[in-house]
């Protein structure tokens, strides 16, 4: 499995965030569809706790082996009545289908596990995004429900999956 590091995020990452966010290609595979200015993700990396009880997410760079950043990851709508968070992955295009994505996938799980406590992970992807679909598959998530018409492109509505990961509570 490949070495990753996640991290907070820091000041110096604000031109990857930059790119990450206003790319239109990744706006079809995540809940924002508008471009975001330098001002208000500089903001946003300053404000943030990086707590996930204060902020009710937590965003995470993550770097290879080299430190170069491949990506971010983000656990949002934390929902800590019920110990479950919707997870949120992007490997930069010179990083993908090298197995980077399982690594994330791995070592959020060991994160949520035990850093966090969390009973569960979950994801909406896109039903026609199979390259997602086999990465959390892999990675030991669950299809729950395919649901109909749940995102907007602009131009037409498509299916999305709802995949799980959920852990097992160790008996005594």
């Amino acid at each position: 499995m490949k070495e990753i590091k996640m991290r907070a995020i820091e000041p110096e990452d604000l031109d990857i965030l930059y790119h990450i966010e206003n790319d239109k290609e990744l706006w079809n595979v995540s809940t924002s569809n508008v471009p975001y200015s330098r001002y208000l993700l500089h903001d946003y990396v300053a404000n943030c706790k990086n707590d996930i009880y204060t902020d009710r997410q937590v965003r995470m760079m993550v770097e290879n082996d080299k430190g170069d950043v491949i990506g971010v990851v983000d656990l949002v709508n934390f929902d800590p009545a019920n110990q479950r968070a919707e997870v949120g992955i992007i490997v930069l295009n010179e990083f993908r289908r090298q197995g980077y994505g399982s690594a994330i996938l791995t070592n959020l799980a060991d994160y949520a596990q035990h850093i966090l406590h969390l009973h569960q992970l979950y994801a909406y992807i896109d039903s026609e995004n199979q390259a997602s679909l086999r990465l959390f598959e892999k990675a030991g998530y669950k299809v729950s429900a395919n649901i109909a018409e749940w995102l907007y492109d602009g131009e037409k509505y498509r299916d999305a999956v709802l995949i799980q990961y959920v852990f097992l509570k160790k008996c005594d």
